[in-house]
């Protein structure tokens, strides 16, 4: 498996689409649920992101944006604060998912201004976390050859109704998820983490693929470099260079990283996370695991699991 497939597939939306905005000017709409990422889609019409700290950004059909939580964001049609808008009023809402009303045609709401569709994505586990802490509060991408028919199949499916038609939506919506982060990453103005790129490098990429292939394998920077057609000194200083850390202090962090997902799983115990995360005796895990996420792994398995669950955005005032 790819690596950034590694580290996307734990990206899933269940349940995911909460809220369909049909909106009329003047409007704002206020996001306020904490969720780790927010898919913002135009079906019509344009608007503006404006999160907490940083640029307000536009969106229109054809784009799409993701706004990194969990801190509030509005999506307004005029990013400069009014004064009237306790009084912005010009929003109504059609939620989707288990307490959804009956679907509304978009055909009636030809007359609006903009239709956005809203989907909250609460990431927990650990993995996925590596690659999307490297985002920007707000991401917006093009449509892409890869996400343009997919973004006019997904407005069709909306008004549905049939039999399986949330599951349809959450694996549509998870695939432009998906295209839209890679999307991101393949543009110039993306800071990925160091690894990401190293993964193209012919020294260090061998490397990194080698360690999550096998992260329980007990890999030595010689076994490596051996793996990377290099002496142990090159692939050592080009991977500390392009990824931040040398290889096996970089395999440390990746296995405590997995372990802390399978920590949330109760009927696994702390030594067959261990082993599965390539050490032979609880003791060692346990010690490596303070050391590096500084708390034991029973202690971060009894405060695993958060809160967070996704809420539904509320026009402003």
């Amino acid at each position: 498996m790819d690596l950034v497939d590694e580290l996307l597939q734990g990206v899933r939306g269940r349940g995911a689409v909460f809220g369909r905005s049909v909106l009329w000017a003047p409007w704002s709409l206020r996001f306020t649920d904490g969720a780790y990422l927010t898919l913002c889609l135009p079906l019509r019409g344009a608007g503006w992101i404006v999160p907490e700290t940083g640029e307000p950004r536009h969106i229109a059909v054809g784009e799409a944006a993701i706004v990194r939580g969990p801190a509030p964001f509005s999506f307004t049609d005029d990013p400069a604060p009014r004064p009237g808008d306790a009084q912005v009023t010009g929003a109504r809402e059609v939620h989707w998912g288990e307490d959804a009303p009956e679907p509304v045609d978009l055909d009636v709401e030809l007359d609006c201004s903009t239709v956005l569709l809203a989907a909250a994505y609460d990431v927990r586990a650990q993995v996925p976390q590596r690659l999307l802490r490297a985002l920007p509060p707000v991401v917006v991408v093009p449509d892409t050859e890869d996400c343009a028919p997919l973004r006019d199949y997904l407005a069709a499916q909306i008004g549905g109704g049939r039999p399986g038609h949330q599951i349809v939506l959450d694996r549509l919506l998870d695939w432009l998820l998906v295209c839209t982060l890679r999307d991101w990453f393949d543009r110039p103005e993306a800071e990925p983490p160091g690894w990401y790129g190293a993964l193209g490098d012919e020294v260090v990429g061998p490397a990194l693929r080698a360690i999550h292939a096998d992260p329980a394998h007990p890999w030595t920077t010689a076994e490596l470099a051996n793996r990377a057609g290099a002496s142990r000194t090159t692939l050592a200083k080009r991977f500390t260079e392009l990824v931040g850390d040398g290889p096996v202090a970089y395999l440390t962090e990746w296995r405590m990283t997995l372990a802390a997902d399978l920590l949330t799983r109760p009927e696994l115990t702390v030594a067959a996370v261990a082993r599965r995360v390539g050490y032979a005796d609880a003791f060692g895990f346990s010690a490596a695991f303070k050391r590096l996420r500084g708390e034991s792994p029973s202690a971060y398995r009894q405060g695993a699991g958060g809160s967070g669950v996704p809420g539904r955005a509320v026009p402003a005032g």
